[in-house]
């Protein structure tokens, strides 16, 4: 029950993955330190809180997901603060913090985020603290920390201004002492990602939300011959100091073993995003040759007998399993090798000290030990700093659980990034590091996100090919490293190509027919239909297509859907069609080559324009080397159709290494053709963007 010394603000999360409702949470953990009370819910729970009639401070932690959306979980919200019959002081009574988490490798970075807060403003709703927008590319937490602890002060200020109005003049009990003590800084933190404009301007306001950790009289310094830092061992100033690190997470989950009798629960039952799929893979075709840099599949699935639907463009989601090797190794460690087989009860920890403990909703009540590590907990995700501080909790040497304890503090922030996040480490390479950490089940359980569905692009087109749904992708791999013992493939590409290993090499099986498995297999998937990355509603107009490596595969559906539509209506007009490809060497990774050589055969495709980074040319000019290159060859045709003819312009791909860079070619393309400034051609790509003629399906 709330004490009533402390002051109520309620806090709400909107989440996809978990990483807003972990940091709500960190929020209301934090609030009882500061003579507060953080009422936390889902913003989804509309039926627990009314921001209609909210007198008290609210924080709104938001993610973004899909290309700028909001997550799931705030449809609704949004969808009701978006009712264009509001007037414009509906929430003048409101204020507000929000924390917006984003990542700008994506176009919309923080749309999620910038959405709310901008409806909110437009409804009358004030700030009484500034907006903080993480970005999960460098490191949320270079956000994240400074800005929860501003928030404290701003709280408090907030509080004692409504106490004011309210006309109460008494003396804030528990939170007005509290800030008569703390120095009367400014509360406005001007947040952005980027690194140098960070300000901490509440630094002493910092109090008992961390734990200051004295050293220790171990030999927690690297040996005197290794002079750099690693994952296992740190050098000065970080060996050599105090450390904040962050407040030890309340345990909440407790695991009962059972006998093994029983069925584990259907796969469907782990989503929230609707009805799923399980469906035959009839064909599997490898794309590149054996000694490219990179394997590219085609997979086909056969969905004539369900009702799933999609258009060119549209995405879907694959379940998948994580690795069966990770998975025993997992076992082994957790002493439980014997027991994985056996079902378990998950229910939440009587007495516990977290608010509003629930079991998570990816958990099955009761289930194998191995469903739950197999299809619900992402054992590879990169641990997060609460995780470590919980580890350090199950580890025995004093060394390693100092070095833990460093990654996860202030202090050693930039370890934290190199080592872990950076380095893409899980925690099987933590166990491996950190030998004496021995973590319970449950503690996994807490701490591991949900194991997410991954997300495809469709690369087919269901008038051409009726009853089917192919899809391309190159087998990830994460070599050995400095901070990754053994050598990995990607969680869901690498099931998916050994899954489909007898259909590739049908002389290594037993088969039936050529080409045809005796065993057929399925997968589980789920559609996610893109709103905006679709053929132009106007079959008329022209559009340009950039899509390198595998980000061609929704061109291919864009083209086959073009090609049927120009068989079945021979007296339409169809605008010009460009596509832009580009791979390493032409004579092993040129995807499609000879389907591309029917599109443009048959008229369906215009113009073809290919490059080919990695071959040597004797030419005495070199030939472009990246479609950005070809692109700017092309600048009048790329200008005349965007501008004059009204056309769509596509990007699919790598958005680090090609989105950008042919953004930028964009840009220089429509400067020049136009005879205007640069910021002049941003502008106009903007409008385009804003048009939605110009459409990204992009991957970092």
């Amino acid at each position: 029950m709330c004490c009533e010394s402390k002051r109520r603000f309620l806090l709400l999360y909107a989440t996809q993955k978990g990483q807003a409702k972990a940091i709500a949470e960190e929020i209301w953990q934090q609030a009882g330190a500061h003579g507060l009370e953080a009422d936390m819910h889902c913003i989804s729970e509309m039926d627990k809180y009314n921001l209609e009639t909210e007198k008290d401070p609210v924080v709104i932690v938001i993610s973004t997901t899909g290309t700028g959306e909001p997550p799931d979980t705030a449809r609704k919200f949004v969808k009701k603060i978006q009712d264009k019959t509001l007037p414009p002081d509906h929430f003048a009574h409101l204020q507000y913090g929000l924390l917006g988490l984003g990542d700008s490798e994506y176009m919309f970075f923080c749309n999620g985020g910038r959405t709310v807060d901008r409806r909110l403003q437009e409804l009358g709703a004030q700030h009484f603290y500034d907006t903080g927008l993480a970005d999960d590319c460098v490191g949320l937490e270079l956000v994240v920390d400074p800005w929860i602890d501003g928030l404290w002060l701003a709280l408090k200020e907030a509080l004692q201004l409504q106490k004011e109005k309210e006309g109460m003049n008494n003396a804030v009990n528990a939170v007005s002492s509290s800030l008569s003590t703390a120095p009367h800084a400014v509360h406005e933190l001007k947040l952005s990602s980027e690194v140098q404009n960070l300000k901490l301007e509440d630094e002493e306001a910092r109090g008992s939300d961390t734990l200051s950790q004295k050293l220790d009289d171990i030999n927690h310094v690297a040996p005197a011959g290794d002079a750099e830092p690693s994952l296992v061992h740190s050098v000065p100033p970080v060996s050599q100091s105090a450390l904040n690190i962050p407040a030890l997470p309340p345990e909440y989950i407790e695991v009962e073993f059972q006998d093994t009798q029983g069925e584990n629960p259907h796969l469907s039952s782990l989503i929230s995003e609707g009805r799923t799929f399980e469906v035959p893979v009839t064909k599997a075709v490898q794309l590149t040759r054996e000694d490219a840099v990179k394997t590219a599949l085609l997979l086909e699935l056969d969905i004539a007998d369900t009702a799933f639907e999609y258009q060119p463009g549209d995405a879907f989601c694959v379940m998948c399993p994580n690795n069966v090797s990770e998975v025993e190794k997992l076992l082994h460690i957790l002493g439980l090798s014997e027991k994985g087989d056996n079902f378990v009860c998950v229910k939440v920890k009587q007495g516990t000290k977290k608010k509003g403990a629930v079991r998570p909703q990816h958990i099955p009540e009761r289930s194998t030990l191995k469903f739950i590590l197999t299809w619900c907990l992402e054992i590879r995700a990169i641990p997060k700093k609460a995780f470590l501080r919980a580890l350090v909790e199950c580890t025995s040497d004093a060394g390693e659980k100092r070095r833990l304890q460093e990654l996860c503090s202030r202090q050693g922030a930039s370890d934290y990034t190199h080592f872990i996040r950076d380095s893409n480490v899980c925690l099987l390479d933590l166990l491996h590091a950190f030998p004496s950490c021995k973590p319970s089940l449950s503690l996994l359980i807490e701490h591991l996100p949900k194991l997410q569905a991954r997300s495809y692009s469709t690369s087919s087109s269901d008038s051409y090919q009726p009853g089917r749904l192919c899809f391309v992708f190159n087998v990830v791999e994460f070599p050995v490293g400095p901070s990754r013992p053994v050598s990995r493939k990607g969680v869901c590409t690498g099931w998916l190509a050994e899954l489909v290993a007898p259909l590739l090499h049908p002389s290594k099986n037993s088969q039936g027919t050529k080409g045809e498995s005796s065993s057929i297999e399925k997968i589980s998937i789920f559609p996610r239909p893109n709103n905006a990355f679709h053929l132009p509603a106007d079959p008329s107009v022209p559009f340009i297509m950039v899509g390198p490596g595998t980000g061609i595969a929704p061109f291919i559906g864009f083209l086959q859907h073009r090609q049927k539509l120009r068989e079945q209506h021979t007296d339409w007009e169809f605008g010009e069609t460009w596509l832009f490809f580009g791979c390493r060497h032409q004579d092993r990774d040129y995807l499609f080559k000879d389907e591309l050589q029917c599109f443009l055969k048959n008229g369906t495709l215009t113009h073809l324009k290919v490059c080919f980074s990695r071959d040597s040319s004797a030419a005495e000019v070199a030939p472009p080397k990246y479609v950005q290159d070809v692109l700017r060859l092309c600048a009048k045709e790329v200008a005349r159709v965007l501008l004059k003819e009204r056309g769509y312009f596509y990007i699919c791909g790598d958005k680090k290494h090609m989105a950008d860079d042919v953004s930028d070619a964009v840009v220089d393309i429509l400067s020049m053709e136009m005879e205007a400034d640069k910021l002049e051609a941003m502008k106009r790509l903007a409008m385009l963007r804003e048009a939605k003629r110009y459409l990204q399906d992009v991957w970092s």
